[in-house]
C-alpha cells in the first residue's frame, strides 16, 4: 500500500479538479528510477494492446518523460511510437493518448525504400540515403506539399538530426494500404518518411502536431546504449536542438 502511494506521489500523472470545477491535467514527471518500472508496467497494462511491444513502449516513455521534465514539449498529451522491428504489413504505428491512457489509433506505416523490403533492417541519417532514421523526434509545423497535408519533424539525436534537411516528414500515401499489400506482397516504401494511410490521416496530424514526441524504435544495441533519451537522460550538448 505504501509503495503504491509513493508511486502515485512521485509520478503525478493524474487529473486534478481545481476550485472552479475545471479539470487540469498534470503530466508525468521523472520518477525515481526504482519506481519507473512499476509505473511503465502499470501504464502498459492500461493500454491493453499486445501489438505494441513493451520494450518499445518503455523506451519511448523514458524519452518522453525526460523531454517533458525539461519543458521541451508543447504538446504533452500524445506519444507516438513506430516499431520498425515489426513487419511493414502489420500495425506498427501507435498513437497514445496519455491523458486517457489509451491507444487511440494504430496502423501500418511505411519505411524508407533503402531500409529494407517487408522488414526495415538498415537505417541512416545521411542526406540522400532514402533510409529511415531511428530515434526520438519532436513534431513541428504542418504544410501542404506534394503529398498534401504534411507534418515536419525535428530529429533530437545523432541518429536523426538531419531529419529537416532530408525533408523527413509525416505524410499520407496511397501505397500505404492493404490494397497495395495484397497486390504486391508488401507495403509500399517511401524516401525515408514515415508515410501513413489516407484514412483518418488529418485527425492524426491535428492531434500530434506542434511539439509532441514521436519515437521510431528498432532494437539496435549501439543506439539503445548510446542514446541519452532512450536511457531517460538528456545530454547537455543537445539543448540547442531540443529548444527548436
Amino acid at each position: 500500500m505504501i509503495k503504491n502511494v509513493l508511486i502515485v506521489f512521485f509520478i503525478g500523472i493524474l487529473s486534478l479538479t481545481n476550485i472552479s470545477g475545471m479539470t487540469t491535467t498534470v503530466y508525468p514527471v521523472i520518477p525515481p528510477s526504482k519506481y519507473f518500472e512499476d509505473y511503465s508496467s502499470d501504464l502498459y497494462k492500461k493500454l491493453n494492446d499486445k501489438e505494441l511491444s513493451y520494450t518499445a513502449f518503455q523506451t519511448a516513455l523514458k524519452g518522453f518523460i525526460s523531454l517533458q521534465s525539461k519543458n521541451q514539449l508543447n504538446n504533452e498529451q500524445y506519444l507516438t511510437i513506430i516499431d520498425m522491428s515489426i513487419s511493414a504489413n502489420k500495425n506498427r504505428f501507435f498513437l497514445i493518448d496519455l491523458n486517457n491512457k489509451s491507444i487511440i489509433h494504430k496502423s501500418i506505416v511505411a519505411h524508407g525504400r533503402n531500409s529494407g523490403g517487408e522488414f526495415a533492417k538498415i537505417f541512416s541519417n545521411k542526406i540522400g540515403s532514402f533510409k529511415s532514421s531511428i530515434g526520438f523526434y519532436k513534431t513541428a509545423e504542418t504544410y501542404n506539399g506534394k503529398h498534401g497535408l504534411s507534418l515536419r519533424l525535428d530529429g533530437l539525436e545523432n541518429s536523426n538530426s538531419n531529419a529537416r534537411k532530408r525533408a523527413i516528414v509525416i505524410h499520407a500515401a496511397d501505397y500505404v494500404s492493404d490494397v497495395f499489400i495484397n497486390k504486391n506482397g508488401r507495403l509500399g516504401r517511401s524516401l525515408g518518411c514515415p508515410s501513413l494511410p489516407l484514412k483518418n490521416y488529418p485527425e492524426i496530424i491535428d492531434n500530434i502536431k506542434n511539439g509532441s514526441v514521436l519515437f521510431i524504435y528498432y532494437p539496435n544495441q549501439d543506439y539503445l546504449q548510446s542514446s541519452k533519451l532512450a536511457n531517460g537522460k538528456i545530454a547537455n550538448n543537445t539543448s540547442n536542438i531540443l529548444s527548436i
